[in-house]
Parts: structure tokens; C-alpha cells; sequence
């Protein structure tokens, strides 16, 4: 089963894995925000994993603007997969962000200490709080984006391990059945370096106003469990 079966990643995913094995809801079939038709819904499918991707992210300014909203997605829907998963005995996996650890010297690994770095971040850390109350759940906190690289600028300034969407689709069916906490991501670089590799015509910005410095993770334990 998978969330936010109309959404950004979900679409991707169908592209990329066998989808005949997978379940894609709309809003219409399966709100989080509303506990019966979460349940209803999975008691009609029964799937075995719930892959849990719906999420308010983009613009980040929504998150400063309207906290209500944020925290209805992000965390009140999180809470709700969470108990509907309990009850009904599936896995639980869970899309969360890099932006959870705070940023400043980079290379953090699972069993650091977090500080969002950002309203959304919060919003994320939020739905882990209630996903590792369930023990048959696995969080993983991923840095990617859409390709191509859908912005004019890059910055220069910034660390980080943005990956491709398809590239984490890729991983997923290999990750179902593990737990705890996994990092999700690319080559510690900057954002400027991961851009122009794919925009030569990409422009230099500073994200030292945005962003902290550096939030890139430690991706030993993905890497072990890949190969």
C-alpha cells in the first residue's frame, strides 16, 4: 500500500517497480486524515507493507504560514497510519527527511541526535515520533528531489546527498522488510556539484540564509544492507 498513490514519488514508482504488486490510492479511496476510511480501506486490501509517502512538503513557506495544515498531513495523518497499521498488523515504512539532523557538521549517522532544521523538518520529525512507538516499522530519512533538477540555481554553500527519485524507488523493494532508521541518499556533495551534472547551464546561489551548512548523512548502513 502505498500513500499519496497521486503524488510526486508514487508516480515515479510506478514507473519504476513491478506496480501489479502494489496498491496506489487516491485521496478519494484512502484519507489519512480520517481513521475509518484509512482502516476500511486496509481491511478491504490487506497488504502485507504500508509504505507511507503521503506528505505536505512544497512550498516550505506553507509550513511557516499554515501550521495547522502541516500538522494535520504531516503528523496528525502519520499518527493515524500508525494505529491503523498497529491494529491491523502490517509493516510500516515511513518517508521522512535529512533535514531532521541540524545541519552543521555533516556525516550523520542513524544514532544521532536530531534538531530539525526547519518547520517542515519539525512536521517529519513529528510522524517519526509516533512511527517508533510501533515496533514493525522502518523510517527512512531521504535527500531527494525530481529529475531533472527542477531549479535555476544550486547552492554552492551547502552539503548534502540529494539522490534521485527513481533512484530510491529502486532501492525500496530491498528495504521492505528491515527496521529502525536507515539514511537515504547520494554522494556527499554540494548541491551546486549534484545540479551541474545534469544542468551545465545551472546557476551558483548561496543557501547560507536558507540552510545550514552542511546536512549530509553517513550512508554505511544503506550501503551494507545493498550490497
Amino acid at each position: 500500500m502505498v500513500s499519496g498513490g497521486n503524488g510526486r514519488f508514487a508516480k515515479v514508482l510506478k514507473k519504476t517497480i513491478n506496480s501489479n504488486n502494489y496498491y496506489f490510492p487516491t485521496k478519494s479511496q484512502m484519507n489519512i486524515l480520517k481513521f475509518n476510511s484509512l482502516e476500511k480501506y486496509l481491511k478491504l486490501k490487506k497488504p502485507k507493507y504500508f509504505l507511507h509517502v503521503a506528505a505536505l512538503s512544497r512550498p516550505m513557506s506553507v509550513h511557516d504560514k499554515e501550521i495547522s495544515k502541516s500538522i494535520d498531513m504531516n503528523i496528525v495523518g502519520t499518527c493515524n497510519v500508525v494505529k491503523a497499521c498497529e491494529k491491523l498488523k502490517i509493516k510500516l515504512i515511513y518517508f521522512s527527511t535529512a533535514s531532521v539532523y541540524p545541519g552543521i557538521r555533516g556525516n550523520y549517522n542513524e544514532k544521532d541526535s536530531v534538531n530539525p532544521i526547519n518547520k517542515y523538518a519539525y512536521s517529519k520529525l513529528g510522524g517519526e515520533c509516533a512511527v517508533k512507538m510501533y515496533d514493525n516499522s522502518l523510517i527512512l530519512r531521504i535527500m531527494m528531489c525530481e529529475k531533472p533538477f527542477i531549479h535555476r540555481s544550486a547552492f554552492y554553500d551547502v552539503k548534502t546527498n540529494f539522490i534521485f527519485q527513481e533512484d530510491v524507488a529502486k532501492m525500496i523493494p530491498k528495504l521492505l522488510n528491515q527496521k529502525g532508521i536507515i539514511n537515504i541518499g547520494g554522494k556527499t556533495q554540494s548541491i551546486y556539484d549534484f545540479a551541474k551534472k545534469y544542468n551545465s547551464k545551472i546557476k551558483k546561489a548561496s543557501g547560507k540564509k536558507i540552510y545550514p551548512p552542511n546536512p549530509s548523512m553517513n550512508l554505511t548502513k544503506l550501503k551494507k544492507i545493498l550490497n
